[in-house]
């Protein structure tokens, strides 16, 4: 009897736990979680969905050319604000890298690799704030107007219109940022030493390795833009952005905008070039090699993987 009375009662307390457990199960399954509830809620009571951040390969080239298609049907005075505004944004990028990393004196003699990496690594600042707030270069042009004239989005001679306003904005903007630099004072010490150093060094190549160097250079900057407009968010596109911006920096290759900031920058800061040597040395053969990249080999070359361009040619009807 002794025995039986703790064995009686550990049975009770036993079934009474397990109707306890029973009760809560049948209840959460009944009822979702509290943070299921404010998702399915916040969905409007519907299935949640998973959506991806970054559009398909086909999606991008599909955005890029519609991207291409509107820039070019924008009207003139648009086109032209546009594209100085991007050329001052250009300037902005530029100014950066240049003050910051000419004054880093000590890294430069002791590591001018990581001078160059400096530079390369604040430089895309300024094709954020173009791409996000509908700026036109004429280097991004190049590729998305083509591949919008490739998908028949727009006419040839709207290509012509869109080529020739936004480079002759990028001049106006940039020649403006380089007159600003040089009026607010900002042109002096290290800076106004980094900018000689850089238009020199820019005025130095023979003609064939300029033009290559921007072949490479736009490839990647038309890259930057096809990936930026691939991702749906702030942060994938600084992402998209950034790395080929900064890669194309690092590695030296030429920029027709950037050079018109840059050039005029050192042609102010007393480099001893000429306005001879900053033309035919360097914005004739960049700007060629600028326009072969971007048309050819981003914009003509994802037609043909995504677009029109890739797609057979039915054979004529036979009579």
């Amino acid at each position: 009897r002794h025995l039986s009375s703790p064995v009686a009662m550990m049975s009770r307390i036993s079934s009474v736990v397990l109707v306890c457990l029973s009760a809560a199960h049948v209840d959460a399954r009944a009822r979702p979680s509290v943070s299921q509830s404010r998702l399915v809620h916040f969905r409007g009571g519907g299935p949640i969905a998973l959506t991806s951040s970054v559009k398909s390969p086909a999606e991008a080239y599909e955005a890029f050319a519609e991207k291409g298609a509107a820039n070019a049907l924008m009207s003139n005075n648009k086109i032209m604000m546009q594209s100085i505004y991007a050329g001052c944004y250009i300037g902005f990028g530029g100014l950066l890298s240049l003050v910051v990393s000419s004054g880093c004196t000590g890294i430069y003699k002791s590591n001018p690799t990581l001078q160059k990496f400096i530079f390369a690594a604040l430089f895309p600042v300024n094709l954020l704030l173009i791409l996000t707030t509908g700026g036109q270069l004429f280097t991004g042009n190049s590729a998305a107007v083509t591949s919008a004239l490739c998908e028949g989005l727009v006419t040839q001679s709207d290509l012509v219109k869109s080529w020739v306003l936004s480079y002759t904005g990028n001049i106006i903007g940039c020649a403006f940022f380089a007159y600003l630099t040089k009026a607010s004072g900002l042109l002096v010490g290290t800076t106004q030493k980094g900018a000689i150093e850089l238009a020199v060094k820019k005025v130095s190549s023979n003609f064939v390795q300029t033009l290559l160097k921007a072949i490479m250079c736009n490839w990647l900057v038309c890259m930057a833009v096809f990936l930026a407009g691939a991702a749906q968010d702030m942060a994938g596109k600084m992402v998209g952005i950034w790395f080929p911006i900064s890669a194309f920096v690092a590695i030296g290759c030429e920029h027709s905008v950037a050079n018109l900031f840059l050039l005029p920058l050192g042609l102010l800061a007393d480099a001893p070039i000429t306005l001879g040597d900053v033309i035919f040395k360097n914005l004739i053969p960049v700007t060629i090699g600028n326009a072969i990249s971007g048309a050819l080999i981003v914009g003509m070359g994802y037609s043909y993987a995504f677009g029109r361009l890739g797609q057979p040619q039915l054979p004529p009807a036979k009579k």
